[in-house]
């Protein structure tokens, strides 16, 4: 809850990564909260008793949102896929303004590997930048793994990767009101 808060605020694709993994957590954990205490909340070692409490009302509104949502076995929940929305909102209207060639430029040069990515099976209806995430959410689980990841791989998250943080820049520009797309 902390951590996703400070992501929130400073990074937002990485925020939108670490949401999916907690997703995943809850999941590994088989939604029981007496093991996400043990496995997750309690390895914490400066937390208080309140924050600790906190921290598992969180990790218990996310078990009942996952309930509710229909998201028990995959998919994510709502507020995740707003981040998705929002953020597919702001790229849209990145690339219509002629103020941000540099953006363009990277979305331009990430498209070939996002084409590529729908090619071999990424979902075609959901939203580009959705496919971009996966990928890298993909990559990530495969490092936690210790997996093997090769050349191709490497360079084509490194390009998407780019472009998410380029993105996630504009984002909390845009959140405070200091972004001009006009």
């Amino acid at each position: 809850m902390y951590i996703s808060k400070q992501l929130k605020q400073k990074n937002i694709a990485e925020y939108l990564l670490y949401m999916w993994q907690v997703e995943d957590m809850i999941r590994a954990n088989n939604f029981d909260m007496e093991k996400i205490r043990k496995t997750i909340i309690d390895p914490y070692p400066s937390l208080t008793d309140e924050q600790r409490k906190e921290l598992a009302r969180w990790y218990q509104d996310l078990i009942n949102m996952m309930h509710d949502e229909g998201v028990m076995e995959k998919g994510h929940v709502q507020i995740n896929k707003n981040v998705i929305v929002w953020l597919t909102d702001l790229h849209l209207r990145l690339l219509r303004s002629p103020k941000f060639p540099y953006y363009s430029a990277a979305y331009y040069k990430a498209l070939p590997f996002i084409v590529e990515l729908r090619a071999k099976g990424a979902d075609k209806d959901e939203p580009e930048l959705e496919t971009c995430f996966d990928a890298l959410y993909g990559v990530l689980m495969l490092k936690l793994q210790k997996k093997k990841i090769s050349e191709e791989t490497q360079k084509a998250m490194k390009v998407i990767s780019d472009l998410l943080a380029i993105l996630a820049e504009y984002y909390i520009q845009d959140k405070n009101g200091e972004l001009d797309l006009d």
